[in-house]
């Protein structure tokens, strides 16, 4: 199938209020193709996208396919789904979420920001400085940008920036142009048994470039380190980035709201990288920003502005709100090496106040493999309060609980507390004028932000 089959058709998503099936169908609507799409339960994002064209239902049954011609589902809809047995029945072209994103991106100059950690801010970085640069390059992410408060765009420009996620293997669907790789680690454990497994996939992803095209290696990172070394193509350009690289950093001065670093290129000062969000990783991410946009021909110049005027994305340390002298931070860390980084730049952030975090674990099994992990940098932390495991249609393990992380921990530092309700109220309780609350988790916990906040105002009132 290419792009142009698509005009004419009415696609159908499975799941369209999610972070990467929202931001393909706003990509389709823009390009005029008919959008339909159903979800469990109704979002402000699917409020846009109906805004936008997109016919939406709240719940699945096969009569929400009308008369589509293609259905797009992602990995997590169960086969079971109505939907999508009766688009197996009449004989629909089906599509993964992957699938429908490569077609988008196949006519493009595209470029794929892939790694463990990192990803979406990348993405959202090299989006807001090819902006700058006046590109205009179309874009969808896992997330939504602050500034535009979108997390998808039909550009007019050659370029097609897309997160990339490795999660279930499908990013070898892109077939980039360019792509970054910010780090490797092990996660999705789910999918992947080890990180020999977790290697072969990424290695397969660079096997996926282009003839002619890039790859941006952050080399700070073991595994990427790793992976360059059984690279074997020479029909790719390889550019790293790090402390030691092709764009080296030095000079990083980390501040309790910003950063600094100085970036050279080959041996020659490029410029003076500031940044207006905290966090010694967000100076690596927007360096493979700035390498990438560079490679794309974008002026340094301009990009350098564009990155100092990002304000970050939403729940990478997003500051929600400040109440009784109380800081409220929203986090989408849920792997130990983004725990370890947030509660860092967290600690940073509060100076001489505490840090109280409410950490929920995603997934059962990634919470098995890393109990002691998740133990001891919880521990940066001044208290934590855990609560239990947020499934993500993943099927409970027995014996697998937020209390094995619990019980790793000091019983004076850490507090399992499965009810939200009374999670709010103890954070709250504990917190003073200059401590900061962090909740922490791919899951729902950022639900809690609103009722922190009025919580702390109450706080007040009383």
């Amino acid at each position: 199938m290419k792009l142009s089959d698509l005009a004419d058709k009415q696609i159908h998503f499975i799941g369209l209020g999610g972070a990467g099936m929202s931001g393909i169908a706003r990509i389709m609507l823009a390009r005029g193709i008919s959008v339909s799409g159903s979800d469990a339960k109704d979002s402000a994002v699917l409020s846009g996208l109906k805004t936008l064209g997109a016919d939406v239902f709240i719940g699945h049954q096969a009569s929400n396919l009308g008369a589509a011609d293609v259905l797009v589902v992602s990995s997590a809809i169960d086969q079971s789904n109505p939907e999508l047995a009766a688009a197996k029945t009449k004989g629909l072209t089906i599509l993964s979420r992957a699938q429908a994103l490569a077609l988008l991106m196949s006519e493009s100059k595209s470029v794929a920001v892939a790694g463990t950690h990192g990803k979406t801010t990348t993405t959202s970085m090299l989006t807001v400085a090819l902006q700058q640069a006046g590109l205009d390059p179309s874009f969808a992410i896992g997330g939504m940008i602050n500034r535009g408060g979108t997390n998808a765009h039909l550009g007019s420009g050659e370029i097609f920036v897309a997160e990339a996620d490795e999660s279930d293997g499908s990013f070898l669907a892109y077939k980039p142009f360019g792509a970054i790789i910010t780090n490797i680690e092990l996660d999705h454990v789910d999918h992947f048994p080890d990180i020999e497994a977790v290697n072969q996939v990424f290695l397969e992803f660079v096997s996926s470039i282009q003839p002619g095209g890039f790859l941006v290696a952050g080399i700070d990172s073991p595994g990427v380190i790793n992976l360059l070394a059984r690279i074997t193509r020479t029909d790719i350009e390889i550019i790293t980035y790090g402390q030691s690289a092709d764009y080296a950093i030095s000079h990083v001065s980390l501040q309790p709201t910003q950063t600094h670093a100085r970036i050279t290129k080959l041996g020659k000062v490029l410029g003076e990288l500031s940044l207006s969000i905290p966090g010694s990783h967000n100076i690596e991410n927007a360096t493979a920003a700035l390498a990438t946009a560079l490679k794309l021909g974008a002026p340094a110049a301009e990009l350098l502005v564009g990155l100092a005027h990002f304000s970050g994305a939403k729940r990478r340390f997003e500051n929600r709100g400040i109440s009784n002298g109380i800081t409220v931070i929203d986090d989408y860390g849920h792997h130990p090496t983004e725990v370890k980084v947030t509660l860092e730049t967290a600690k940073r952030f509060a100076g001489t106040g505490k840090v109280i975090a409410i950490f929920q674990p995603h997934r059962y099994s990634r919470t098995a493999m890393f109990v002691s992990e998740f133990a001891e940098v919880l521990a940066i932390a001044d208290q934590v309060f855990l609560l239990e495991v947020y499934a993500a249609s993943e099927p409970a393990i027995p014996g697998v609980s937020s209390i094995l992380i619990a019980n790793k921990m000091s019983a004076s530092q850490v507090t399992f507390e499965p009810s939200m309700i009374e999670v709010v109220s103890a954070a709250v309780a504990a917190a003073q004028p200059g401590d900061l609350i962090i909740t922490l988790g791919a899951g729902d916990v950022n639900l809690l932000v609103p009722l922190i906040l009025q919580t702390l105002e109450d706080k007040i009132a009383n």
